[in-house]
């Protein structure tokens, strides 16, 4: 390979791997975002299965990782270390299989997910008391953003143990809905409702929720997709640049 040839590949790999540690923060801000985030409808999840949070230390580690990999990988390109290119190299591949991997049994495994994500809500709205808690003002949130009640229909309220138990009738202020008539609004907690039927909104969450996951799984497939073609360029300008140096000069690593 030509000297020209050299220096290009040696660039083109230097510009992958800065776009691999880009994303490989991306990756580790989407896992930051879901250990911490307190609002939105993970943050239900988390608290109530170790799943979520497993999954958030899992991106995190590998958003790290893929920092990581990707400063040497600049490093080994600019000064052309070759055990540092194979080491990239190998790398690279270890996390390129593993991610098809978690990607194959995320899918395979997507009904039992379903049915974990089904099961954690139904079971918060049961133990629901409003409360100052995480869960359930995160889940208030929700109802009333999403403009639901519920998680498959308003029914699966008339389980919560204080509304059973209760002489009154009541439902999840979050719920209600603002066209028909009734009492004062509220954000939290259980409201009294006079009327026959409660003024609350018909649709349960789950539609809601799925067409908010199908939404944003555009944007995480994005990612992934894009991670995956970085890791791909950079594996074979890697093995290219790798093979073009005749022998590994340590000489070339800068003297601090």
């Amino acid at each position: 390979m030509g000297k020209g040839c050299i220096t290009v590949t040696k660039y083109f790999l230097f510009l992958f791997n800065l776009l691999f540690f880009i994303f490989g923060a991306l990756i580790m801000g989407f896992g930051l975002w879901i250990l911490f985030d307190n609002q939105s409808f993970i943050a239900v999840l988390q608290e109530s299965s170790d799943t979520v949070k497993v999954a958030s230390y899992i991106l995190i580690g590998v958003g790290s990782l893929s920092m990581a990999m990707g400063f040497f990988g600049c490093i080994g390109a600019i000064y052309e270390i070759r055990c540092l290119l194979g080491l990239y190299f190998t790398c690279l591949l270890l996390i390129l299989i593993a991610q098809v991997t978690a990607g194959v049994l995320i899918y395979f495994q997507r009904d039992p997910l379903k049915y974990e994500m089904s099961h954690i809500i139904k079971g918060m709205i049961i133990n629901y008391t409003g409360q100052n808690r995480t869960t359930e003002h995160t889940w208030d949130y929700i109802q009333r953003t999403m403009k639901c009640c519920g998680w498959t229909s308003p029914g699966n309220w008339s389980e919560n143990h204080l509304i059973k138990n209760s002489t009154q009738k009541l439902y999840s202020c979050s719920c209600r809905n603002d066209s028909l008539p009734g009492t004062d609004k509220k954000d939290v907690g259980l409201c009294e409702h006079l009327s026959a039927e409660p003024p609350v909104y018909e649709t349960g969450c789950i539609t809601s929720v799925e067409k908010w996951l199908l939404e944003n799984c555009g944007v995480i497939l994005g990612i992934c997709v894009g991670v995956a073609v970085v890791e791909l360029l950079g594996m074979i300008l890697s093995m290219c640049l790798c093979k073009s140096v005749v022998q590994e000069d340590y000489s070339k690593v800068p003297k601090y």
